[in-house]
């Protein structure tokens, strides 16, 4: 039998709720399956270790993960910490060492779940958004000087490498290959950004004429809000920075229902290091100890691992189960307008997994 090591990063707030109920249903779907196991190593990483040791992560934090299969991890940020630290200190310190290029957000509105947008339907809002994950507007090159004077200055630097936008390109258009519509939208600013972002749309074009079967075109991202709020049902496949995309799939969650719904992939796409799976809702304080957080989002975020770890019909049980759950209002979290605790949806989603057809 197969097992599987995954390390579990709760981190901070919620994510340590939707941790465990994720652990708990991919254990549960590893026992339904019946030919792999999960064995789970959980890392107290976080802002409570920082606030003991001074730091998000042990100095050989990194080395203690580097051999897992994947790693599923909750959220950075803590009301005691700014939040550059936290970020920096934890998440990115993963995602950047480790090559995690391709961030992997797919939207659509899930059975039971009703999009803010009039009249949408589930099928008019299917959508994978991947964003640039290793440089961009989050390189981390920059500085500050001449700190509480007059004078001081600072500086965030973008920094875009053709051998990164060509990888995320191609990775883009692969997706964009691989999916029914076969459509990429490539999310640009080049009317004001005229150095990077016109390498980026000159890289974009190149690289679409290895993909002749994929229809593609470019939007500029402040008119990619209008157009995913109006008329969503022209989109699929979409590219953009890390900036962009970062902002851009938090809009598209809002659409889909929630961003406790909402998956995300970081991808180290060569397999040279193990990529990490996260909900993309962050910490939720104000919720955290109440019972009522969303793990949809960890759930769907382990179907993208599983998926990721080639065990693609696990991942579909897993899938179905979330649908059936979600498509009963019983089991809708305060965030999608309903009285269900995280206890109750994890239950019902176990429930699921073991009803499921064979």
């Amino acid at each position: 039998m197969k097992t599987y090591k995954i390390a579990a990063i709760p981190g901070d707030g919620i994510g340590g709720e939707v941790i465990s109920a994720g652990v708990e249903v991919l254990q549960a779907l590893a026992k339904r399956e019946g030919h792999f196991a999960v064995a789970v190593d959980t890392f107290d990483w976080g802002g409570e270790y920082y606030k003991t040791h001074g730091r998000m992560m042990p100095a050989n934090g990194r080395d203690l993960i580097r051999h897992h299969d994947a790693i599923l991890f909750g959220s950075a940020g803590h009301p005691d910490i700014p939040d550059h630290v936290t970020l920096w200190g934890l998440r990115l310190a993963i995602c950047q060492p480790f090559d995690q290029y391709a961030n992997v957000r797919p939207t659509r509105i899930l059975p039971g779940i009703t999009s803010p947008l009039r009249g949408v339907e589930g099928n008019e809002l299917d959508w994978v958004i991947v964003r640039e994950n290793s440089e961009g507007e989050y390189a981390g090159v920059g500085g500050r000087v001449h700190q509480g004077l007059p004078i001081e200055a600072a500086t965030d630097v973008s920094m875009f490498t053709r051998a990164g936008v060509e990888r995320i390109m191609r990775f883009a258009f692969r997706l964009a290959q691989s999916r029914p519509r076969k459509l990429l939208t490539v999310v640009t600013k080049s009317n004001a950004q005229r150095h990077a972002m016109v390498m980026w749309d000159e890289i974009a074009t190149t690289v679409a004429a290895e993909f002749p079967d994929v229809t593609w075109d470019k939007m500029l991202v402040d008119a990619m809000t209008v157009r995913m709020v109006m008329k969503p049902q022209t989109l699929d496949t979409i590219v953009a920075t890390n900036l962009h995309a970062d902002i851009l799939s938090d809009l598209a969650a809002a659409l889909a229902g929630s961003l406790g719904i909402a998956p995300t992939a970081n991808l180290n796409p060569e397999r040279t290091f193990p990529s990490m799976f996260e909900p993309i809702h962050g910490s939720a304080f104000d919720i955290t100890g109440k019972g009522i957080a969303n793990p949809i989002g960890t759930f769907w975020s382990s179907v993208m691992l599983l998926d990721h770890l080639g065990e693609a019909a696990a991942a579909r049980r897993l899938m179905a189960a979330i649908e059936r759950v979600t498509g009963d209002a019983r089991f809708h979290t305060p965030d999608l307008g309903g009285h269900a605790r995280t206890t109750d949806v994890t239950a019902a989603v176990i429930d699921a997994i073991n009803g499921a057809n064979s």
